[in-house]
Parts: C-alpha cells; sequence; structure tokens
C-alpha cells in the first residue's frame, strides 16, 4: 500500500499564502524530490491551476518568466512529467497528464490509488487536504517552515472537526532558514 503525503509551506504563524515563502533553489530541489518519489499528485482544483499556469510552459518551451529563476526549470520538469488526478466538481475536464475526480469519488478512488503498488501519493493546499484529513487518509504530513510571520492566511486544516495526532519522524534544515518538519499520522486517536 503505497502512503498518501500531504506537503505545505507555512510561515512560522501557520500562513500558507504561496506568496509568503521564500523560495530558493535548496527548497526548489527539495519539492522536485518529493514529486519525483510520488506515482501521483493529488491537487484540487486551485491548485491544479496555480501549478499549471506556473510550471507547464516553461516544462513545454524551456522559456522562463522574469520572476523565475533557472534552478526553477527542474522543478517545472519534474511536475510536468508527473501523473496528477484533480479533484473538481466545477471543472469539465483536464489535461497535462491529469484525470478528473468528482468530489463524491473522492474516498474510493484516493482508496484505490493508495491500494495500488507504488512509491506514494502527494497532495498539497488547503480544501481537498482539509477533507482528506477528515477522511483519515492522509498517513504524513509534511510542513515547511519558512523564517517568516505573515499576519494573515489562508491557514490549512481549519474548520477540521477532531484533533489529528502526530509523530515527528524527521526534520531539515535549509540554509535559508526554512525548515521541514514530516510527521506520521497516529492511528487510533491523538
Amino acid at each position: 500500500m503505497q502512503p498518501l503525503r500531504y506537503s505545505i509551506n507555512v510561515t512560522l504563524d501557520g500562513c500558507c499564502d504561496h506568496e509568503e515563502g521564500v523560495p530558493d533553489e535548496e527548497l526548489h530541489a527539495h519539492a522536485a524530490a518529493d514529486i519525483a518519489r510520488a506515482d501521483v499528485l493529488l491537487f484540487g482544483r486551485v491548485i491544479y491551476g496555480m501549478m499549471e499556469e506556473a510550471w507547464r510552459p516553461v516544462a513545454e518551451t524551456g522559456v522562463r518568466p522574469d520572476w523565475m529563476e533557472e534552478w526553477a526549470v527542474p522543478f517545472a520538469q519534474t511536475i510536468h512529467a508527473a501523473r496528477k488526478y484533480v479533484v473538481s466538481d466545477t471543472l469539465q475536464e483536464v489535461d497535462w497528464n491529469a484525470e478528473l475526480v468528482r468530489g463524491p469519488d473522492l474516498a474510493a478512488t484516493v482508496r484505490r490509488l493508495k491500494a495500488e503498488p507504488g512509491r506514494g501519493i502527494l497532495t498539497g493546499g488547503v480544501t481537498l487536504p482539509l477533507v482528506l484529513a477528515e477522511l483519515g487518509l492522509i498517513d504524513e504530513y509534511q510542513f515547511i517552515v519558512h523564517p517568516r510571520i505573515a499576519g494573515h492566511g489562508p491557514y490549512p486544516f481549519v474548520g477540521l472537526s477532531k484533533t489529528l495526532g502526530l509523530k515527528l519522524t524527521n526534520r531539515t534544515q535549509f540554509a535559508s532558514g526554512a525548515a521541514v518538519l514530516t510527521y506520521e499520522a497516529a492511528r487510533g486517536g491523538a
């Protein structure tokens, strides 16, 4: 059975606004390695749209926008090649190596994917992971904590109906001051 891993960039005060992190070469290499060790990416509509808009053109054309550093190109190529599932009840179709999953089919689809042999499933974002956590489907939580205080949200897991117990399994420090904290979901309660 392959694990479902959740990964999110947050500030010290828990904000997961993608514009509040401090991206650098080391963090992009870490993210590319996380994607490369997953057989499937599981996105909600919003994250899928953001990722496709930012990374697909770079991977397909080799041309990067002014805001993108050269060291981000390998990340673009890695995410471009990955198999993706997109959970949405509003999108009519997806491409970019993607398959559409409707909300009512989510739990069954994730359980089927987890039952397949493989290295893992990777997800991120805010809305979809809240649903996955409520269903008890996330096996590993990875928080990339940036040394900043944003003073605003959004925040992951707002509205979670129960406390989830986690066990720290790994800690990695980057030169930027960001730290990767990896937790295993504690089975059987908090």
